[in-house]
């Protein structure tokens, strides 16, 4: 199974099929697969998908991660494309 990443036409697909992602969902994969292997933080996370900076208590990176997470795993089961570097953010690692 194949996970196809198509920023430009705002769109995943897994074997050439759709992965239904919200706009926010989309914009975290893009933005971590545009860097593979590159731990980003929650700020840059943040900073590339909401614009701007996170408050404080803000978990919006950590909450959209466990949705992308959650329907990746379904449509690719047995990979873990995003890992955690706790303390720091996300690293996506398309060899999975």
């Amino acid at each position: 199974m194949s996970l196809e990443i198509r920023p430009d036409e705002h769109a995943a697909l897994v074997d050439g099929r759709p992965l239904s992602l919200t706009v926010r969902e989309l914009q975290l994969l893009v933005s971590l697969s545009a860097h593979p292997q590159r731990i980003m933080t929650r700020e840059e996370l943040f900073a590339a998908v909401w614009g701007g900076r996170p408050r404080g208590d803000d978990r919006s990176v950590d909450v959209y991660v466990s949705r992308l997470r959650a329907k990746l795993g379904e449509a690719l089961p047995g990979r873990r494309l995003i890992h955690t570097h706790n303390g720091i953010g996300y690293r996506f690692s398309p060899d999975g």
